[in-house]
């Protein structure tokens, strides 16, 4: 898929959330967990997506090197089925393991943590996720499955996936009996008995009814999302490397909240969409952009998540992150970069006005509470 495919894609998944969030909250008059919602948008973003490509590298270098090309001479139609299946099988194993062996739960939790079974959770990944997924793919390369059928395939089980967390399709009538459906899935991302551990599949369901997980909700038994123990915090530095931490180091204690500022939610979801916005043209631009701006355009996005992350989390320092992120680095792309387009130019000035928007927003805020604090001493 080229990057323009993967920019509609990409694009695609963003605007589905936004259109499921406003159901949910218009037409089903439910309560939106706006600082949830921003986590899971933000949680891996432009890091996923670097190790993403990292993984696909590996997968080429081992289908160049290390394959037997067993299947070099068998129809090019038989690949795609045999791909499609196959890639399926390993995630199920993939899935299961990563529940069962602690040093990859820890990276799998994040996942876990979300508390609203919604299409946003469907993009909240671990930053780690691809980079302990390609071992379980390696065999279809070993095999001789070309690149680019590897990311066809993966691409289409990834989007299953993402539907299977919406939060509006309840039965999916006969398809409940081939696919992982969202009711299914909801199953998996339960937290009480007889949920836990349940229903690992990507796509079809087979897999947890031929090896003995398979489950489904009961009717006087809700599904309870989420787990019991999560890192209390909206900032994905944390979030991705609390739970490793805490392994490697057992009992240690994390301070992850200081309330000291406050930022309406419209400021957040804003600068969430400019940034997943930016995380677009990334993905456009990756393959003819040089080192310096790659990594440049980088850490604009990637500073970016923090910011909003510790400005959700109150924190006074996420206002330095979101300055770089918002003034300066766009300023100096800006007048910089090679050949921008007008999509890129017109997401530079945006991200960047709201930034400076919600500086002003907390300064005056913080000049208003000071006053506030004079008066009544």
């Amino acid at each position: 898929m080229n990057s323009l495919g993967m920019v509609y894609g990409n694009g695609m998944l963003l605007a589905l959330v936004l259109i499921e969030a406003m159901i949910i909250k218009f037409k089903l008059k439910k309560e939106l967990p706006i600082k949830e919602l921003v986590m899971n948008l933000n949680s891996g973003h432009v890091l996923l997506w670097v190790f993403r490509s990292l993984e696909v590298a590996a997968y080429a270098f081992t289908l160049n090197y290390i394959s037997t090309k067993w299947l070099v001479n068998v129809p090019y139609f038989l690949i795609w089925v045999i791909a499609f299946f196959l890639w399926d099988f390993m995630f199920y194993w993939l899935h299961r393991t990563h529940h069962h062996w602690k040093w990859l739960w820890v990276v799998h939790v994040v996942h876990h943590e979300g508390e609203h079974f919604s299409l946003s959770l469907g993009i909240r990944n671990s930053w780690y996720s691809s980079l302990t997924s390609f071992p379980y793919f390696f065999i279809l390369a070993f095999l001789g499955i070309p690149t680019e059928v590897f990311i066809a395939v993966s691409s289409f089980h990834y989007f299953v996936q993402f539907y299977n967390h919406n939060h509006l399709v309840k039965n999916s009538g006969w398809l409940e009996k081939l696919l992982v459906t969202p009711a299914h899935h909801k199953v998996h991302h339960g937290k009480n008995d007889p949920y836990i551990d349940k229903n690992f599949g990507g796509t079809f369901i087979l897999w947890d009814k031929l090896f003995g997980t398979f489950q489904q909700e009961e009717k006087n038994n809700p599904v309870q999302i989420g787990i019991d123990e999560i890192v209390d915090s909206n900032n994905p530095v944390f979030v991705n490397n609390v739970p490793l931490i805490k392994k490697i180091i057992p009992g240690y204690n994390f301070n992850l909240h200081k309330n000291q500022i406050s930022v309406p939610n419209s400021f957040i979801v804003i600068g969430t969409i400019m940034l997943f916005m930016l995380l677009l043209n990334f993905i456009y631009f990756e393959h003819s952009l040089t080192s310096f701006y790659y990594i440049f355009l980088f850490f604009t996005i990637f500073i970016g998540t923090i910011a909003i992350g510790l400005l959700l989390d109150g924190k006074l320092i996420g206002t330095l992150a979101l300055a770089i992120s918002t003034i300066f680095a766009p300023l100096y792309l800006w007048v910089n970069f090679p050949n921008p387009n007008a999509f890129f130019l017109i997401t530079l000035t945006v991200y960047s006005t709201h930034g400076i928007l919600t500086l002003f927003y907390l300064l005056f805020s913080w000049k208003s509470n000071f006053r506030k604090k004079i008066a009544e001493s």
